[in-house]
């Protein structure tokens, strides 16, 4: 068959490779350059979710774990094990039985996955580990395992497989309507497929409204900010917010501290970029913990998730993603990276 792929970030390279290793012609459009978009503003995790559990998303927490496992193997070059630790402090909204058990269900999810399980850590060796956290209240923590990635570079070691199983890609090609009987309109002009697939992410339902479709599915748009540190990260950390049921991470990256992510609402036609506020609140989280240091932002970005709509807070709104097929017309709503090989193969399932 001849299938159409409209988005060049991760869900739709994965989509056109998978379909291409399937046997059918593939031809994908981005209206820029691959990668660019949310696919690459990430936290450079490849992980499960553990926060997930909360919200009792089994399914897709298994999926992301075994995915994780997946992607260390199909590329170790891009791709590593990260050990994290959740400190566990006095008067914190989760405590220690709830960190442990919400650990416990993450192992079990993992299944005879290579990485290590979760561990207890006494406050002795959370303060070996890092001196400069706070001490007060610390009452030990736990040590768990997920996986780090370059999420541009593996995006584009994806683009390169997917080129090598035959698929045109297009970039700069811009799509301005798609149609259920498999057309789809650039600039350049028309094209027919026996089946298009709009895997645009945050774009998705604005591709459908400009061609006059209704989106089954609306989507919650969230953008997640992150800032680059000048400092060394010692060691990986998953924190709570403080005050708030929020959590966010504090990672090694390039030599550098990576710390986020924020979770605002953002229209699709304002900037995509931290702002003020956003920076103010990660630098004042990170400095709950490391009150001694006075740390120096050399980098900001940011990206938007496209969500499932449907929770008043956009922290509770499901990772999960929906596939929904309407005559030759797939669209994809939702999805995380860590999860896009397994969105592909239920995507290429659809679509034979």
């Amino acid at each position: 068959m001849k299938i159409g792929v409209v988005g060049g970030g991760i869900n739709g390279l994965c989509c056109a490779w998978e379909l291409a290793r399937r046997g059918h012609a593939v031809r994908l459009f981005e209206r820029d350059h691959l990668m660019q978009a949310t696919s690459r503003a990430t936290s450079k995790l490849l992980h499960g979710g553990l926060r997930y559990i909360e919200h009792g998303e089994f399914r897709l927490v298994r999926e992301a774990l075994h995915e994780r496992d997946a992607w260390l193997r199909r590329a170790p070059h891009l791709a590593h094990p990260l050990h994290l630790v959740v400190p566990q402090y006095a008067g914190a909204r989760r405590g220690r039985l709830t960190i442990g058990l919400g650990l416990w269900i993450y192992d079990r999810l993992a299944g005879d996955s290579a990485l290590a399980g979760h561990r207890h850590l006494p406050a002795t060796e959370l303060l070996r580990r890092l001196p400069g956290l706070r001490r007060d209240g610390l009452r030990g923590g736990y040590e768990f395992s997920d996986a780090q990635m370059d999420d541009y570079r593996l995006g584009m070691w994806v683009a390169e497989q997917a080129r090598q199983a035959g698929v045109r890609i297009g970039e700069g090609e811009e799509v301005i309507r798609c149609d259920e009987q498999g057309g789809v309109s650039t600039v350049a002009g028309e094209h027919r497929f026996d089946r298009v697939l709009n895997v645009a992410g945050p774009w998705a339902g604005a591709l459908l409204q400009r061609s006059g479709l209704t989106a089954p599915v609306r989507l919650d748009l969230v953008r997640g900010s992150h800032l680059i540190l000048d400092r060394v990260c010692e060691q990986a950390l998953l924190l709570e917010v403080p005050g708030e049921k929020r959590i966010f991470f504090v990672l090694p990256w390039k030599g550098h501290t990576l710390v986020g992510t924020t979770e605002v609402r953002q229209g699709l036609d304002e900037a995509i970029a931290p702002s003020a506020e956003e920076e103010h609140s990660l630098l004042r989280a990170y400095g709950h913990y490391f009150p001694a240091e006075t740390p120096v932002v050399v980098e900001r970005f940011a990206g938007v998730r496209p969500l499932l709509a449907g929770a008043a807070n956009p922290s509770d709104a499901s990772r999960e993603y929906v596939i929904h097929r309407s005559g030759r017309l797939i669209t994809v709503f939702g999805g995380k990276w860590t999860t896009a090989m397994a969105l592909a193969q239920r995507v290429a399932g659809l679509a034979s």
